[in-house]
């Protein structure tokens, strides 16, 4: 890769990092707003009672952000329809979450914390920080699978980054039942609402309309751009 293509995949990863932050910083606050006032379902199951509460989890739950971060970057300098499908799928999951925040608004009963350790010093400040609605389907599961997904089956990522990518998809869907900031229907719903807009954005007129917005943001911020990539005619 030239100094110039990875100058320019550079620029991508910045428009689309930027994208994804103003997206969380919209989804969860208005989910929250409009959500106001409407009855709240808990839907916890059986299953959840039997969830050991871990606060050390939180480490996970929190440490997370470092490796999406990672990947969104590798994604971001894959070829460029690729790195539109992952993007694409990153918004479009966010954009069906918040229907759900609004439409199925749902609450959880958390835990009362006592001791002062470490963990739970974490733990109560995520709690302090995050409200428990905006629960089904959980946005943490949404984004550690679909970073699975974007390494899953490409034969030139190593395979220890590939297996890397799994287990933490994996340990971060379990870390929102053991810190009690998720029920199970969360987890399935948030992995199955991956699955699906991964799926629906390999067309090529949805991963194209990621690709045209990822150009018009790079001409506007970066305006010495001599021209659109290949992702947005699909």
């Amino acid at each position: 890769m030239s100094a110039g293509e990875r100058a320019e995949k550079d620029r991508y990863f910045a428009v689309s990092l930027l994208l994804m932050l103003l997206t969380n910083r919209i989804i969860f606050p208005l989910g929250h707003f409009l959500a106001r006032g409407l009855p709240h379902r808990d839907l916890s199951l059986p299953f959840d009672a039997r969830v050991p509460f871990l606060p050390w989890t939180v480490a996970v739950y929190i440490g997370v952000f470092v490796w999406w971060l990672y990947v969104y970057r590798l994604a971001s300098h894959r070829e460029r329809r690729e790195a539109d499908r992952f993007f694409c799928a990153l918004l479009l999951g966010k954009a069906v979450s918040l229907l759900f925040f609004v439409l199925l608004p749902t609450t959880i009963e958390r835990p009362a914390l006592s001791g002062n350790s470490l963990w739970v010093f974490f733990v109560r400040l995520l709690y302090r920080s995050d409200t428990p609605d905006n629960l089904f389907p959980s946005v943490h599961c949404l984004l550690g699978w679909l970073c699975w997904l974007v390494l899953r089956g490409k034969r030139d990522v190593p395979f220890a980054l590939r297996a890397t990518g799994f287990l933490l998809a994996a340990a971060v869907c379990a870390s929102t039942l053991t810190v009690r900031q998720h029920v199970l229907a969360d987890v399935i719903g948030g992995i199955v609402l991956a699955e699906i807009c991964w799926t629906l954005c390999a067309l090529p007129a949805l991963r194209g309309l990621y690709g045209r917005l990822a150009d018009a943001l790079l001409r506007l911020v970066f305006r010495g751009r001599k021209k659109p990539g290949p992702g947005a005619d699909g």
